[in-house]
C-alpha cells in the first residue's frame, strides 16, 4: 500500500510540477483553470498521505532531523489543502496568496518524491570531476529552456541569449546581453536567482545534502564527491560540512536582505514587496560573487551609487562569499577558540593551554591574501580615480567607500558603481589582474584563486631568495605548486584562444575591449566594458565556453577528460635542463 501511494505521488507529482512551469511559463486559456486546481491539489492530497503513511510506517528508517522535517512539509501541505478548499468555496481576499502556497506544496511534493525514488546506475568508472561537470551543463541546459518559456521575458529571447544568460547565472559570472530587469518578467528574474543559487553553491551540494537529509543514508560515491567539491578532508565530515555551507549560505543571505530592504528605504523603492525581492536578488547575488542585478545600469543607479550602506552591505556579502567555506569554518573555529581561551584566562584563572595550529596554512595564506588585494585595492583604485570617476562622490568617505567597493566586485563579483567605460587605462589593467586572480578557492567565486596567486609569488620569492618553498614556518608539497603553476599556464591558455578566436570573428573590436571581456568571463567577474551585447552569436559561444570553463577551471575539465596515471613504481634519472 505504502509503495502503491508513494509511485503514484511520484508519478503525478512530476506531471504537476511540470504543468506549474507550463502555468508559469506559457500564457493560456482561463478556461483550464478549474481543471488545474483540481489536478495541483489532487497532487498535493497524494504527497501528504504518501509523506505521512512513509513516516508512521518508517520512522527509523530517518535520523531526527530527516524525520522533524518531514512532519514540516506535512504541515504545509495540510495547510496548503485547507487554504485551497477555502479558495474553492469562497471568493475572501485574504486568501489571495494561496497560488504561492501550492507551488511551494507542489515543489515539495515533486522533490520529496525523488529522493525517495532509488536509482541504480551501472559504471565501470567512477570519475566525481565528470559528475561536478556534467551537473553544471544539465543546470545549464535547463536553465537556458526555462528562459525561453514566453512568461519568462518582456519579448522574444533567442535561444542563444538564454543559454549566454543561464550559464553566466549558473557560472556566477554577471555578464549579460539582456538588461536583466527590463528584459525578464518577474518570472524569468527568479529563475535567474535560483540559477545562482544552484551555480554558486553547486548543483551536487544541493543533491547529495537532501538525498541524506530525506533518506538518512549516503553512499561512499556520494562521499567522494562532496569531498572533492568542498575541499573536504576526511569522509566523515562531509556532510557536516555540507549542512554548515547550506546553513551558513541562508543565513548570510537572510542578513543581508533585510540590511538591504532598510538600507534602500521607501523613498528609492515605494513598493515594499518591490523591495524586498530586490534586497533578496541582490543578497544572492552578492553573497553567490554573481554581479546580476535588477537596475538597468546596475549598481550605478544615482539613488544606489550614492548609497554607501548599501554598497558596504553588498562588498562584506561579496568577501562572504569569496572567501572559501573551508576558511570561513576555520576562521570561526579560530575565534571561538580564541574566546574560549580569553575566558578562561581573566574569568576562571586557567592556565593557558597551548593548541597548535587552529588556524591552518590554506586560512592564513588566504586571508592574508585577501586583505593584501582589498587593502592594495583600495589604495590604487582611490589614487588612480580620484579626479576621474570618483569626482562626483564629494565626501572622502564617499570616495574611500567607492574605492573599497571597487576592489572588492571585480574578484568574481561583477558590480559596477562607476562607468567602467571611463576608468582610466592604468585602472583597467589593475582590474584586468584582479579578475584575473579572483576569489578564493571552494568558495562561490571563480578565478585561478588567490591561494594559486599566493603560492606563485611564494614560489619566485623563493626561488630568487635560493630557499625551498616555504611559508609560515610550514614547507609547501612541490605536488601543490606544480598544480598552481599549471592552473595559471591553462588560465592564460584559455584567455588568449578566446580573445584570438573574437577578435578572428570580429576584427572591429579593441583589443582591450575583448581582453577584458575575456578575462571578465574566466574569472565569473560579470564586468563588463559594454560591448557584450553587442556580440555575434559566435563571439557569444565563445564567451559561454569562456565562462563554463572558468567556473568548472580548466584543470578539473582536463581531469575529466584524461584518464589519470595509478602511479608510477619506477623512476627515470634526472637532469637538470637550460631555462635562464
Amino acid at each position: 500500500m505504502l509503495k502503491v501511494v508513494s509511485r503514484t505521488s511520484f508519478v503525478i507529482g512530476t506531471i504537476s510540477f511540470f504543468l506549474a512551469v507550463f502555468e508559469l511559463g506559457f500564457p493560456y486559456e482561463n478556461t483550464w483553470d478549474n481543471f488545474v486546481f483540481i489536478f495541483f491539489n489532487l497532487t498535493l492530497l497524494t504527497g501528504f498521505l504518501s509523506i505521512l503513511f512513509r513516516t508512521v510506517y518508517k520512522t527509523n528508517a530517518y535520523g531526527i532531523v530527516g524525520l522533524i522535517t518531514d512532519w514540516i512539509l506535512i504541515f504545509i501541505l495540510f495547510y496548503t489543502l485547507v487554504l485551497n478548499a477555502v479558495r474553492y468555496f469562497t471568493t475572501s481576499s485574504v486568501f489571495e496568496w494561496n497560488n504561492m502556497w501550492t507551488y511551494i506544496g507542489l515543489f515539495i511534493v515533486f522533490f520529496r518524491e525523488i529522493y525517495n525514488i532509488r536509482f541504480r546506475f551501472r559504471n565501470k568508472s567512477f570519475n566525481p570531476a565528470i559528475i561536478f561537470i556534467v551537473s553544471f551543463m544539465t543546470t545549464i541546459f535547463i536553465g537556458s529552456l526555462l528562459l525561453m518559456l514566453p512568461n519568462a521575458s518582456n519579448n522574444d529571447i533567442a535561444y542563444v541569449d538564454a543559454l549566454f544568460t543561464s550559464t553566466s547565472a549558473v557560472c556566477v559570472t554577471g555578464l549579460t546581453v539582456q538588461d536583466t530587469g527590463v528584459y525578464f518578467t518577474r518570472f524569468g528574474q527568479v529563475v535567474i536567482m535560483m540559477l545562482i543559487q544552484v551555480g554558486g553553491l553547486g548543483i551536487m551540494t544541493f543533491t547529495n545534502y537532501f538525498s541524506r537529509f530525506f533518506t538518512g543514508q549516503a553512499s561512499f560515491k556520494s562521499q567522494v564527491i562532496i569531498a572533492e567539491t568542498t575541499a573536504v578532508d576526511k569522509f566523515d565530515n562531509a556532510f557536516r560540512t555540507l549542512r554548515n555551507i547550506i546553513l551558513v549560505t541562508f543565513s548570510i543571505e537572510s542578513i543581508g536582505t533585510l540590511i538591504l530592504f532598510f538600507s534602500t528605504g521607501s523613498t528609492v523603492i515605494p513598493e515594499s514587496g518591490e523591495r524586498l525581492f530586490f534586497s533578496v536578488f541582490h543578497a544572492v547575488s552578492s553573497f553567490c560573487n554573481a554581479g546580476f542585478s535588477t537596475l538597468s545600469n546596475n549598481l550605478y543607479e544615482e539613488p544606489f551609487r550614492f548609497n554607501y550602506s548599501v554598497l558596504l552591505t553588498l562588498a562584506f556579502l561579496i568577501i562572504l562569499g569569496g572567501i572559501g567555506f573551508p576558511i570561513l569554518f576555520n576562521s570561526l573555529q579560530f575565534l571561538r577558540y580564541k574566546t574560549k581561551s580569553l575566558i578562561e584566562k581573566f574569568f576562571l584563572k586557567k592556565r593557558d593551554i597551548y593548541k597548535s595550529w587552529v588556524l591552518s596554512l590554506s586560512t592564513k595564506i588566504i586571508l592574508t591574501t585577501t586583505l593584501v588585494l582589498i587593502i592594495s585595492g583600495t589604495i590604487i583604485l582611490l589614487f588612480l580615480e580620484y579626479s576621474n570617476t570618483l569626482a562626483e562622490h564629494k565626501t572622502l568617505w564617499g570616495k574611500c567607500v567607492t574605492s573599497f567597493f571597487g576592489a572588492v566586485t571585480p574578484r568574481t563579483a561583477g558590480f559596477n558603481s562607476v562607468n567602467t567605460a571611463e576608468i582610466l587605462m592604468p585602472t583597467t589593467l589593475f582590474i584586468v589582474l584582479l579578475m584575473w586572480i579572483g576569489a578564493s578557492p571552494a568558495s562561490t567565486g571563480g578565478g585561478i584563486k588567490t591561494s594559486t596567486f599566493a603560492l606563485a609569488v611564494i614560489n619566485v620569492v623563493n626561488l630568487i631568495r635560493g630557499r625551498r618553498s616555504n611559508v609560515f614556518g610550514r614547507e609547501i608539497n612541490q605536488g601543490t605548486m606544480n598544480k598552481a603553476f599549471a592552473i595559471i599556464f591553462l588560465s592564460l591558455l584559455v584567455i588568449g584562444i578566446s580573445t584570438l578566436v573574437i577578435l578572428l570573428i570580429e576584427p572591429q573590436q579593441r583589443v582591450i575591449n575583448v581582453v577584458f571581456e575575456v578575462v571578465s568571463a574566466y574569472g565569473t567577474v560579470g564586468l563588463s566594458r559594454g560591448i557584450t551585447p553587442t556580440l555575434a552569436d559566435a563571439s557569444k559561444i565563445v564567451i559561454v565556453i569562456t565562462m563554463f570553463l572558468g567556473r568548472v577551471t580548466m584543470f578539473t575539465f582536463l581531469m575529466a577528460i584524461f584518464k589519470r596515471s595509478s602511479g608510477s613504481y619506477y623512476y627515470f634519472p634526472r637532469e637538470d635542463l637550460l631555462i635562464n
